[in-house]
Order: structure tokens, then C-alpha cells, then sequence
């Protein structure tokens, strides 16, 4: 097979180039601009691009398949040649189908956990010595990849919701077909997508059509939204199992989790972890795997980069660092460690980064998000704001927006950095949450001055 890449530096592009590549594939690619680790990671296997830039040159009919990443756009003149020679052009999920179509298929669903409920699976099965591929969108402990595609009988897949490609807009889990699916929960995010909330429900009933006949659906029935979607598109021609808290206990900070009748002390915390261990306990369990072996795998899982990921931590405070942005995730960490830690002062910094949160109409879907928080923070920068063409965000309506007591806002980094060295850190977490780094704030040299 000979397979180009157009847009070949995006974070799981190129870790699909180097999955194919070693699946002794000829690669080739190109991009305008490839940063780190991307750039030293296709130098490593001998596929970078000679030089930056797109070069119709680079499409030849000799090649296979073309997958065009979201970076891209429309009029990209290696694009226009491809189609002119009506070569197969895929986007990223549409390839990773191609690669799957004879595999068993895991797709992970939902506007929370999705991460952490592959990561999870995938630990278990590794724990497990089974034989699978996979795609995931975070580093995971254990895995060198983020995507494997080798010639195993089973992929896992985290499945976004988000556009597939420049030319192909529907979203990525519809090309994923499923035969055991997973909804963790529905909030509405993306609203440069999804205008309407309506609009991006749609998508996860779109999504539930997509999974094959005799299929299996595992979603999360505490979430009223999800639970009436599913009640109002009932397949007849697939199983669900619906899912819920399982039984646990807190101990000295540890949380014990109870898997049929075996216990498991976590190294990971808060109620949606553990709804997240719950679908992935299901999904373990149809494909045979027992509640002792899921239990003894489960025990030694520390969870996903970015995912209430621990900084830092000592007798006085530990520091989080997550990637929470949308307002259903920000409220599920910020209790998670407030009640894990339920005697201790919980700070939380909020970093306002992404399209949807960034949006004044967007901003009172954050009311009391950050409640629980016994100081709440909020940053966002001018720079982010003129990245993505908004017109700027006066604090006062976020401060309205988040409806939250005593907030604090902040949108230059040295007032940010100021009010985090005056923090007294005795007895205290902090939790940052973002899906930016702060316009390069040093976190840790920030509160260790205190």
C-alpha cells in the first residue's frame, strides 16, 4: 500500500503515519508547518517531508489512498490534484474504518470521559495479554502510540464528535460503525460546530443508528439527556446495557471500588472516573473478560495526561493539572477533588481557551460550574481571543456568567501569576484546568515560592 498524507504534522495524523509506516506501508506526507514532538517523531522513522509547504508534485498515480487531515483546507492544491486524478481520498476516521472493516470495533462516545473510558479499556485489555489496536487522543502510560493499526482482531476507539475533514463536515464517530459502542454523556460543546444544542444531539442519535445489527450500546443512565435520546430511538436490533455509580468507599484519600465481588483501590478519583470505569467494565465484560481479571487490571491504572494528572504533591497540597474546558467537565473535576479531599481548600484555575468557551453566548452554560470550589479563577488571554477572530470578552460577563461568588478573573498573565504566588498553599489543592497552558505560566516555580 502507498498512502500519502496531506496535513501529516497533526497531533493523530502523524502518529497514524507512523502506524502505517511500521505496518511496512511506503508513507509519504506534507504540511505547512510541523511542530514538536510531531517533527522528531517522523524523523525517527524516516518519513518528515523533506521541506514545509504543499506540492502537487507529491501526487502521483501510483498512490493508494490519500487521507486528508482537519488542518487542510478545501482548496489545497495537493487536495485539487488528488480529485482532478480521482485518486481515494479518506479522512482520518474514514481510513481508520478502511484499516478495521474485517476487526471487531470499540467506539468510545461522548461529550465527557471519552479519554479516559478508552485508556481504560485499553489498559485492561493490555493488563490482559489480548491481542488489539487502537486510537486514542492523549499519551497513555504504556503505550508508545496513540494510534496502532497492525493486523490484530480488534481496534478501540475513542470516537469524537468532531468534523472529520475540511471537505467531509460530519462528524468523526460516524464513520466508525460500531459493534460495541459506549455513550458517556451529552453537554453541548463545539458551538462553532453545533450552533444549536438541538443540532448536536442529533449527532449522538446519528451515532447510535451507525452501530452494526446485533450490536451493543453501554451508556450512562444518570444522564437525563442521554437516557431520553435512547428511550426515543429505540433499536430493536442491538443490545444496551445502561450503566451507573458502582459501590465505593473513600479511605484516607484512596478510593475502593467494588466489581462484583471483588475490590479495587484506585489510583484515580471521583464519581466520573468512576462512571467512566463503569462503561469500561461493561465493555470488558462482553468480551469476556471477568470481574477479578478487570479488578486486578483496574488497580494499577493511573489514568490520562492531562486528566486530574497529579503536578505535584506533598503534605501541605497537591496540584492538578486537567484538561477540563467545557462546563459539564469543569464541574466533574472540581467536585472529584473536593470530595476526595473534603477538609482541604480547593482552589480552582479555569483557563478559558477554546471557541465555545470563549463565546460570551456560549459563557452562562458555565453557571455554577465552579461552585464547589472554595476560590474560583478564571483566565483567559487577548491572544487566544484574536487566534480564533472573536471580538473580546469584557470579565464582567464571565463573572455573570459563572454566577459564582467572589470569582476572580484575569486576562493578562501577570496579574495570573501575581494572585497564584499570594495564594497561602497550607492545607490546600489546586486544580488547573485548560486546554491551553496559560500563555506559559511556570505553575509549579508560581506556588512553590509561596
Amino acid at each position: 500500500m502507498r498512502v500519502h498524507f496531506i496535513a501529516i504534522g497533526g497531533s493523530v495524523m502523524h502518529q497514524l503515519a507512523i502506524a502505517l509506516h511500521r505496518k511496512g506501508y511506503e508513507v509519504t506526507g506534507s504540511d505547512d508547518e510541523i511542530f514538536e514532538p510531531a517533527s522528531t517523531n517522523l524523523h525517527k522513522e524516516g518519513i518528515l517531508p523533506a521541506q514545509s509547504g504543499w506540492n502537487p508534485a507529491n501526487i502521483t498515480p501510483g498512490i493508494d489512498a490519500i487521507i486528508l487531515g482537519m488542518h487542510a483546507k478545501d482548496d489545497n492544491p495537493e487536495l485539487k490534484k488528488a480529485r482532478e486524478m480521482g485518486l481515494k481520498i479518506f479522512s482520518f476516521p474514514e481510513y481508520i474504518y478502511k484499516e478495521s472493516e474485517d476487526k471487531k470495533r470499540i467506539a468510545v462516545g461522548g461529550s465527557h470521559g471519552k479519554t479516559t473510558t478508552t485508556a481504560m479499556i485499553m489498559h485492561v485489555l493490555k493488563y490482559s495479554h489480548i491481542n488489539f489496536d487502537y486510537l486514542v487522543g492523549a499519551r497513555l502510560e504504556g503505550f508508545e502510540q496513540s494510534v496502532q493499526i497492525t493486523d490484530a482482531p480488534l481496534i478501540v476507539c475513542e470516537a469524537d464528535e468532531y468534523p472529520a475533514s475540511a471537505i467531509e463536515r460530519r462528524p468523526k464517530f460516524h464513520f466508525l460503525f460500531p459493534h460495541i459502542a459506549v455513550i458517556t454523556g451529552i453537554a453541548w460543546d463545539h458551538i462553532n460546530v453545533f450552533p444549536t444544542f438541538d443540532f448536536y444531539l442529533e449527532q449522538f442519535k446519528i451515532f447510535i443508528e451507525k452501530i452494526e445489527k446485533e450490536g451493543v450500546l453501554i451508556y450512562n443512565a444518570t444522564d437525563e439527556i442521554l437516557k431520553k435520546l435512547i428511550e426515543e430511538n429505540k433499536r430493536s436490533d442491538i443490545k444496551y446495557v445502561p450503566y451507573a455509580l458502582p459501590t465505593y468507599f473513600i479511605e484516607d484519600g484512596i478510593t475502593t471500588v467494588v466489581i462484583g465481588r471483588e475490590n479495587a483501590k484506585l489510583k484515580i478519583f471521583g464519581n466520573h472516573n468512576l462512571l467512566n470505569l463503569q462503561a469500561a467494565h461493561n465493555v470488558c465484560k462482553t468480551l469476556g473478560i471477568s470481574d477479578i481479571d478487570f479488578a486486578d487490571a483496574i488497580a494499577s491504572f493511573t489514568g490520562a495526561a492531562k486528566r486530574l494528572e497529579i503536578l505535584a504533591e506533598n503534605k501541605y497540597y497537591n496540584i492538578y493539572r486537567d484538561f477540563a474546558h467545557a462546563p459539564s467537565k469543569v464541574t466533574a473535576s472540581i467536585n472529584a477533588v473536593k470530595q476526595q479531599f473534603p477538609q482541604r481548600k480547593l482552589v480552582a484555575i479555569l483557563e478559558l481557551h477554546t471557541f465555545s468557551s470563549l463565546n460570551e453566548k456560549f459563557m452562562h452554560e458555565y453557571s455554577g460550574a465552579m461552585d464547589n470550589a472554595d476560590e474560583g479563577i478564571v483566565f483567559y488571554s487577548k491572544h487566544a481571543l484574536e487566534l480564533k477572530r472573536l471580538p473580546m470578552l469584557e470579565p464582567q460577563s464571565v463573572m455573570a456568567g459563572f454566577d459564582k461568588q467572589n470569582l476572580e478573573v484575569f486576562t493578562r498573565k501577570e496579574d495570573l501569576e501575581k494572585k497564584l504566588k499570594s495564594i497561602d498553599t497550607i492545607n490546600t489543592n489546586f486544580l488547573f484546568m485548560s486546554s491551553g497552558n496559560y500563555e506559559g505560566i511556570d505553575i509549579l516555580n508560581a506556588l512553590n515560592n509561596n
